[in-house]
């Protein structure tokens, strides 16, 4: 199914960031102030159609794109009147993640796979996305339910590395943990609720890193099914990272480990 993303302001945003646009479209006689000049100009660069569609055609537009939303809010999106309809994201399997972990385990003699348990923020889920592209990373696994996917706000915080990175969508985190390990990978959970540091945790050759939630961290079946978890040292008053943030300690120190060099 096609995202929706409405408002002046986001749909400039989701293009400016890389997300594959299929269409935008603009209320008839809509004034063309500052932020819609911009938007047309982005649309042109990148061969983007636009579409200048009824007030009818609109509302239908909005009631797809914030189905949830209060009508008063509606409305308000709807006074702005652009919508853009963005293509599906192309997500992958956990054999398609595999399978690259494969040949850069045999190429290199390391594959990360970051396996990220229950997340709710898709800006977090752009920022490791983000991050994992940086490192080399195989993949990034996601639950199909329950948990946050990709979106213009995905693409935003990933300054556009979602997509290159291949996202795979999963049934059952602990399952794909298992064919994981089939794999020949080691499953390692980041959390706080581990005794050992990273620093002193083995992270050489396939790692399936585990993230939790950003509430509750990693669930406790999870951990199980993991071969080993281990935390970051903190020694401030707050003592409390961001899952990006920890994620990106994570994903460098497996590079460090495994000798990469530039």
């Amino acid at each position: 199914m096609a995202d929706h993303i409405e408002g002046k302001r986001p749909v400039l945003e989701a293009l400016r960031s890389g997300m594959p646009i299929e269409e935008v479209c603009l209320l008839d006689n809509l004034e063309h102030d500052t932020l819609v000049k911009d938007i047309l100009r982005k649309c042109k660069q990148k061969g983007v159609a636009v579409a200048h569609v009824p007030r009818k055609r609109m509302d239908e537009l909005i009631r797809k794109a914030a189905p949830k939303a209060p009508a008063e809010r509606q409305r308000k999106i709807a006074a702005q009147g652009v919508v853009a309809i963005a293509s599906p994201f192309p997500y992958a399997t956990l054999s398609d993640v595999i399978a690259v972990a494969d040949e850069q385990a045999e190429r290199t003699g390391r594959a990360l796979v970051i396996v990220c348990d229950h997340l709710t923020d898709t800006g977090n889920l752009g920022a490791i996305a983000r991050s994992a592209e940086c490192v080399g990373a195989a993949g990034v696994v996601i639950p199909n339910k329950r948990s946050a996917h990709v979106t213009a706000a995905t693409y935003k915080s990933s300054a556009g590395a979602i997509a290159h990175i291949k996202v795979a969508e999963v049934s059952n985190i602990s399952q794909a943990l298992e064919k994981l390990k089939g794999a020949g990978f080691w499953a390692v959970a980041a959390t706080e609720h581990a005794s050992p540091l990273l620093w002193d945790t083995n992270m050489t050759g396939r790692i399936a890193l585990v993230l939790g939630n950003e509430q509750s961290g990693v669930s406790a079946l999870v951990r199980k099914t993991c071969d080993l978890e281990c935390k970051l040292p903190m020694f401030g008053d707050i003592s409390s990272l961001n899952v990006a943030q920890a994620s990106t300690a994570f994903m460098f120190e497996w590079l460090r480990q495994n000798g990469a060099s530039c």
